[in-house]
């Protein structure tokens, strides 16, 4: 999936622009980044990192040999709108997650596609690499990606410690059987 065009989210504030040394601002336009597996199987969920939609296709469709690409096309789904997220996640009771770069924070898309802020913070800067684990937790590392030295002239304005986040969420890991 391509990103958006001329996507400009605000990250801290600020615009967020691949930012050149010796060069003028252009935008980031990052294609498919997050996927996530549905809680049965049936559905691969989808996003560039450069947008705020949320698409899936029919993992049936997908695993066909024979299927064209007019045929897996006609599996898509719109969701509609999610925040800006690099990296989704999914759980066995049919939930999305992902980091809401723009707010600092991680959201939950519940089955009937309402969302909710499970944690907001101020350190909750450029939340990615999500998981689910058996323990019933969800894991999210804050990697402050926006602040690298790509997006700012050459300078690296990241600081350490960068961040780990544990967070219960009553739902295992989605497995295949």
């Amino acid at each position: 999936m391509l990103p958006d065009e001329q996507f400009l989210p605000l990250i801290e504030g600020e615009p967020l622009m691949v930012r050149p040394a010796d060069g003028e601002p252009t935008y980031y336009e990052t294609g498919s980044d997050g996927i996530a597996l549905s809680a049965d199987g049936k559905r691969l969920y989808y996003s560039p990192l450069s947008s705020r939609r949320l698409h899936s296709v029919a993992t049936d469709a997908l695993a066909d040999p024979d299927a064209t690409d007019a045929e897996v096309a006609a599996t898509v789904e719109d969701h509609g709108f999610k925040p800006m997220a690099d990296g989704l996640e999914s759980d066995d009771k049919g939930r999305l997650y992902g980091g809401d770069l723009e707010h600092n924070s991680i959201w939950c898309r519940n089955p009937d596609g309402t969302y909710r802020t499970l944690a907001q913070g101020t350190d909750l800067i450029w939340v990615d690499t999500l998981s689910v684990a058996s323990d019933r937790h969800l894991y999210a590392t804050a990697n402050q990606l926006n602040r690298m030295s790509l997006f700012h002239e050459g300078e690296d304005l990241r600081r350490k410690p960068y961040l780990l986040v544990r967070l219960p969420i009553d739902a295992g890991p989605v497995r295949l059987v």
